[in-house]
């Protein structure tokens, strides 16, 4: 009896063996998915291999655990038992909010951040000296500064901005003049934030390159990009600050192809920033998490473009963009958007081609090698 249970004991295995071989064999792509966290921050990166990298766990608050469940949505639908790393770019809670509620749903290896809290915030403080040092006292914690490599088999990862510093050498090759930095000037009288603390990925797959800066500042944006330009052109832009502030000198002299916005009905993808976008000089398309009222019909992309609308559609979707009222005033609520929430997916190929899904729809589209 025992020689017939070793017998098919064995022969599972030997049967099981080449499925598994095949279902990693399977997974070329570096796969990107941007999940819609309601103008929070959340973009989950697999590898090839399996590794996985999560920036940021979205919004504080009510939204904890929505935002929490959305992510292990995009986590399981990559076939993601664990996350590999974890990068909070800075502690603002629509950045961090979500992360005790994610840690209790999904196991968390490494915890990456730019150091301590440099704006103090009683909740968030809490949290940092409690529940997260608890998280990574039992696994892995690195502080990360610029020019560091985050070791993640098979991609390129460097950090370009952390805890207010950027880098200081060229990624690769020689630094080259940034002509669009003449129009900017520096803000002066501007008190620093945990945004200017933004930890600064710029992700490198064979001929595909990505970069995603968290919240960080226009004046931060400019020591990054400014004389010259250090990181090189990008085919993706996850944009900055849910697509909010991007200037002429960091979006034009990174020239991507793509552009991805983070933003929520009200936050982020207004006016200034679309005009920016749409004007870029190699840009193809502009993705968005969500249809944004700041823009209107007037500043924003086809709807195939676009990965969430409202549970609770406006009878007429507005042309001109939604003006909110001076400062001091209340603004009516932004319409809801708790159901189910769709996120945008980007499989990269080593040799420079890349694929976005919006999964609302199905649609997709593919930006050939260069």
């Amino acid at each position: 009896m025992r020689t017939k249970v070793l017998f098919f004991v064995l022969a599972a295995v030997l049967f099981t063996a080449p499925v598994v071989g095949q279902n990693r064999a399977a997974r070329t792509t570096l796969d990107i998915y941007v999940v819609d966290v309601e103008g929070g921050n959340a973009v989950l990166f697999v590898t090839p291999s399996g590794e996985s990298v999560l920036i940021d766990s979205g919004n504080a608050g009510a939204g904890a655990v929505r935002d929490a469940e959305r992510i292990l949505t995009a986590a399981k639908d990559a076939g993601l038992p664990k996350i590999d790393h974890l990068i909070t770019t800075h502690y603002h809670g629509d950045h961090i909010g979500g992360l005790a509620e994610l840690a209790a749903r999904i196991p968390i290896m490494e915890f990456i951040d730019h150091g301590p809290n440099t704006q103090p915030n009683a909740t968030t403080d809490a949290f940092l000296q409690g529940g997260y040092r608890d998280l990574y006292a039992k696994t892995k914690h690195t502080v990360v500064k610029p020019g560091d490599k985050i070791p993640i088999a098979g991609v390129d990862w460097r950090v370009a901005s952390s805890a207010t510093q950027v880098l200081q050498g060229p990624l690769q090759g020689r630094a080259a003049p940034n002509s669009y930095c003449a129009n900017f000037t520096l803000q002066t009288g501007v008190n620093l934030t945990e945004d200017d603390q933004s930890v600064g990925s710029v992700i490198t797959f064979g001929k595909f390159r990505t970069i995603h800066l968290g919240d960080l500042t226009l004046n931060r944006q400019f020591d990054l990009m400014c004389p010259a330009n250090r990181i090189g052109t990008v085919d993706l832009l996850l944009a900055a600050r849910h697509g909010n502030v991007n200037g002429e000198f960091l979006v034009n002299a990174l020239n991507p192809r793509v552009i991805v916005t983070n933003n929520g009905t009200r936050k982020g993808a207004q006016p200034d920033a679309m005009k920016i976008f749409f004007n870029a000089p190699r840009v193809e398309d502009v993705w968005q998490i969500h249809f944004s009222q700041l823009g209107g019909q007037e500043y924003t992309v086809p709807g195939m473009f676009i990965a969430n609308l409202f549970d609770q559609p406006l009878e007429n979707m507005p042309v001109a963009p939604f003006v909110p009222p001076p400062q001091g005033q209340q603004a009516p609520p932004a319409p809801e958007h708790n159901g189910r929430a769709y996120y945008l997916k980007i499989s990269a190929q080593q040799e420079g081609a890349f694929m976005v899904t919006n999964t609302r729809n199905g649609f997709s589209k593919t930006y050939g090698p260069k």
